[in-house]
């Protein structure tokens, strides 16, 4: 009987002991839901565009108010991660009396619309953080602060570092935008699309 007791207890332990090494060894649910934060800090219609090509003029100013003031028809002030930024969709070349230019991106892919939206996302994330795969009514640009940027698309998978930009695909691109580095991704992304569709998409790669 004593003997019998004992065996079941020892079974008892050895499976208690399985299942916590099962529980250890199992991926855990918060690391395979992360997904990179996207925050629209900034947007405006447009009913007509520049002549192209078109390019993302990214500068920073001393203020926010600064930054509004400076601002064109087609230009978006924002705050993000501790400087104010000034976005300007526009010719090659062009600069902003007072501001510093940190980059410019482009050419932007072109598109027609009936009306035109363009806004600034602030996107962030641990490593390995991605985004659902979708597709957007235009194209969108990035700008990385931070980290590494990863984005797959039918055309492959590029990489751009702190301090780099990767330019955007044309309309209707499937796309996976994924944290790639050992450290948090911190990103500016800024969008062109036509306002009269739904901004972003389910997709699938085929």
């Amino acid at each position: 009987m004593k003997l019998a007791m004992c065996n079941a207890r020892r079974m008892a332990v050895m499976a208690l002991s399985l299942a916590a090494m099962g529980m250890l060894l199992m991926p855990s649910p918060v690391a395979a839901q992360q997904k990179v934060e996207i925050k629209n800090v900034a947007e405006k219609k447009l009913k007509q565009l520049p002549a192209g090509p078109l390019y993302w003029r990214i500068e920073t100013l001393p203020t926010l108010a600064q930054a509004k003031a400076a601002a064109g028809e087609t230009s978006l002030a924002a705050e993000v991660s501790g400087k104010v930024w000034l976005f300007t969709l526009g010719p090659k070349g062009g600069a902003t009396p007072g501001a510093n230019k940190v980059i410019e991106i482009g050419p932007v892919p072109p598109i027609a619309a009936p009306e035109y939206l363009i806004r600034i996302n602030h996107a962030a994330g641990p490593p390995g953080a991605k985004t659902p795969i979708h597709t957007h009514p235009g194209s969108e640009a990035f700008y990385v602060l931070a980290g590494r940027l990863g984005q797959r698309t039918p055309h492959g998978v590029s990489y751009a570092d702190a301090g780099h930009s990767m330019n955007g695909h044309g309309a209707d691109t499937a796309m996976e935008v994924f944290s790639a580095g050992t450290g948090d991704l911190d990103q500016l992304v800024m969008f062109l699309v036509d306002a009269t569709r739904p901004f972003s998409s389910p997709a699938k790669f085929e």
